[in-house]
């Protein structure tokens, strides 16, 4: 790219939605908007923007320019605000994903962090695909499982994911509390749809108790605390979540072989931006009072 304009009006059109938005960020006429963008799009012979009448949705191939240019403009506003002896800036857009069953947790953290930081916008993004951080797709990501490998990442483990057994006080009134293992064979279970799941607990759970037992069955984390609150049968959840409900009871002492690492993760070229460093070690200080 050999016209950062051009570019920076597409990410703003791509971000905005619409021309008279972009300009409006940009502070120029909404002329020059479509020019810049007719202009990118004939030097690289690809279009990046549908038109219709609402506005411009971008392309693949604008949202591949949107990714790099989100996170050159990070890049740029660290270096100005250093430039501007403003090293304690922290504004823009702030990226954050992981699991969708950390939400409980991870929101309030936002919601806090944003609220000392004013001119911060949040985007918190959950889901089972990994973001990708080389593509500007998020700022930190925290994951679950082994070290994430992925080259030109910063990994720092982050906390221990205790999980447990539990079922509803209505499951033990009819069905009794399993006294161990032994007993899981006239009992039934709530697990993850996904009979390859690579989750620890959920290979322990498919290596004891017989397929046959397991009687509820569930796309994510989510359906599966809605079925054991249900009395639909005994399931994992993470204690810190089973904590905050006095109907659920765990029925067996937890093993630390179902336990599992959470890691937060950077990339290499944002992760010693005032922006991120901010964040994550806020983040750090709030997840001590996390109840495990």
């Amino acid at each position: 790219m050999d016209n950062w304009d051009e570019v920076r009006t597409a990410y703003q059109v791509a971000r905005m939605g619409t021309v008279s938005g972009a300009a409006e960020v940009l502070g120029v006429h909404h002329a020059t908007v479509i020019r810049h963008i007719d202009a990118i799009e004939a030097r690289l012979g690809v279009k990046l923007f549908q038109r219709h009448a609402r506005g411009y949705t971008p392309t693949e191939a604008g949202d591949d320019l949107l990714r790099v240019a989100q996170a050159t403009e990070d890049q740029f506003n660290q270096l100005v605000g250093r430039m501007k002896g403003r090293g304690d800036d922290v504004s823009g857009e702030l990226v954050v994903t992981s699991l969708s069953s950390l939400a409980p947790l991870v929101v309030p953290v936002l919601s806090t962090f944003q609220r000392l930081h004013p001119d911060l916008i949040v985007r918190y993004l959950t889901g089972d695909r990994l973001f990708r951080l080389e593509y500007g797709e998020a700022h930190v990501a925290i994951r679950a499982g082994s070290a994430p490998d992925q080259p030109d990442n910063v990994v720092q483990p982050f906390m221990k994911q205790e999980v447990g057994l539990y079922a509803s006080m209505a499951y033990i009134e009819r069905h009794g509390k399993p006294a161990g293992v032994e007993d899981f064979a006239s009992h039934f279970f709530v697990s993850t749809d996904d009979e390859t799941s690579r989750a620890p607990f959920s290979r322990w759970l498919r290596e004891t108790v017989p397929a046959d037992r397991i009687t509820f069955r569930c796309t994510n984390n989510f359906c599966i605390r809605e079925a054991v609150l249900s009395g639909a049968g005994i399931g994992f959840m993470a204690r810190w979540e089973a904590a905050r409900d006095p109907n659920l009871i765990e029925v067996i002492p937890p093993l630390s072989e179902w336990f599992g690492n959470l890691w937060l993760v950077t990339h290499v070229d944002l992760h010693r931006t005032t922006k991120v460093q901010s964040f994550l070690s806020y983040l750090k200080e709030q997840s001590k009072g996390w109840q495990q």
